[in-house]
């Protein structure tokens, strides 16, 4: 069961489509939600898209303003466990209205959604420095 170096668990995490992320709030509550994104060496990139959601009052952002520290999860399964995986990227989000930083994100989101170039997310962007990577691979 060989463990992934950094190097490979950031470029299984990078060509992933999908990952989930999870918050906590300051009383301890986690929480964790599906999210597309960018990599960029040792940030990853999202932005609250046009989706239909209920309010823009998005608990992902209040628990990052109350506690920082997130992960990022992203897995292959399949049948075959030979070939199964995961990549958790753990670090310190912020979330920001910051013009430059959604430009950012809007040209890094779009290059990888098509429905990103076709209506750029309106924000905000949540920013994770990742300070360790960590994976694992059957294979």
């Amino acid at each position: 069961m060989p463990t992934l170096d950094a190097d490979d668990a950031r470029g299984r995490f990078a060509a992933a489509r999908v990952a989930r992320l999870a918050t906590v709030s300051g009383a301890g509550q986690p929480h964790l939600v599906p999210v597309v994104f960018a990599v960029e060496h040792d940030t990853v990139l999202i932005a609250v898209d046009h989706k239909p959601k209920r309010h823009r009052d998005l608990k992902r952002l209040r628990n990052i303003a109350e506690n920082p520290a997130v992960s990022l999860l992203v897995d292959h399964y399949d049948d075959d466990w030979d070939v199964l995986w995961w990549v958790r990227a753990d670090g310190t989000a912020t979330v920001t209205d910051d013009e430059r930083v959604l430009v950012r994100a809007r040209e890094a989101l779009g290059a990888r959604y098509p429905q990103h170039r076709e209506q750029p997310p309106e924000g905000p962007a949540i920013v994770v420095e990742i300070r360790r990577w960590r994976g694992w691979s059957a294979s």
